[in-house]
């Protein structure tokens, strides 16, 4: 469905909602696979990785054909970039924030998501969700400099009236952005985050503030790993519980 206006989001003004049950997975299934279990399973939506120098799964299937094809099978789509990851972070990205280059790095990565996302035949009024995976929220230089990215890259979105979603940890990347005070200027309209507490709810247990990302913005990763199978066809996936923006496909 579309709802115009959400509370405190000024751009775009209206987005695509879906609520209820949604899985997400490395390397987007087949599109045989996405009927299988759309027939049987309990799944409404599910999300595929669009791109950025970080994503690690290759996707032979992600086409603007795919995305076609499932999208008229019912399936809503939630695109997910996975941008430039955090200075003090313990990993071997590629691609990283400095505090010299976050703004323009995050003003880089939000258009190349936007492009990346039209090229599938994903239309502006609809949500990208960036990807920034744990990191040490000790270091306040850290946080200062992931926060500039992340404003940046949202500040990216709206000028192309998409809808600026964040994936990220409650015990991390995503407490920086809901303890991001008093300055909440460009950060999230939407926020996805990830604790495995097996509650498929985006209300009760909402590790933050209550009065944060209400009215249809929240999405809650809460079991990983899950392997099951749906009209004869096995898959590991991740839950989610959702009920927030997704892709607009034209």
């Amino acid at each position: 469905m579309t709802v115009s206006g959400l509370p405190g989001v000024p751009h775009p003004s209206s987005a695509v909602v879906f609520t209820g049950l949604a899985f997400d997975t490395c390397t987007a299934p087949s599109a045989s696979t996405m009927s299988a279990w759309r027939s049987s399973g309990p799944y409404g939506a599910a999300a595929v990785y669009i791109g950025g120098k970080n994503r690690g799964c290759a996707q032979p299937q992600l086409t603007s054909s795919w995305v076609e094809t499932v999208s008229g099978a019912g399936w809503k789509l939630i695109p997910l970039y996975v941008g430039a990851q955090p200075p003090c972070q313990t990993s071997g990205n590629p691609e990283r924030i400095t505090a010299a280059n976050a703004a323009s790095l995050g003003a880089a990565d939000g258009a190349d998501a936007v492009a990346r996302a039209k090229a599938l035949g994903m239309r502006s009024s609809g949500a990208i969700y960036l990807d920034m995976e744990a990191y040490d929220t000790s270091d306040t230089a850290c946080v200062d400099s992931v926060l500039t990215y992340i404003q940046s890259w949202d500040k990216a979105l709206h000028a192309r009236a998409f809808w600026a979603g964040f994936y990220g940890f409650t015990s991390s990347s995503a407490a920086a952005v809901a303890q991001a005070e008093p300055n909440r200027t460009d950060l999230p309209d939407a926020l996805w985050y990830a604790r495995y507490d097996g509650g498929d709810t985006t209300t009760t247990g909402f590790p933050f503030a209550s009065g944060l990302w209400t009215g249809h913005r929240r999405g809650h990763q809460y079991q990983v790993d899950s392997t099951e199978t749906y009209g004869g066809v096995k898959l590991t996936v991740d839950r989610d519980a959702w009920d927030a923006p997704v892709a607009d496909i034209g």
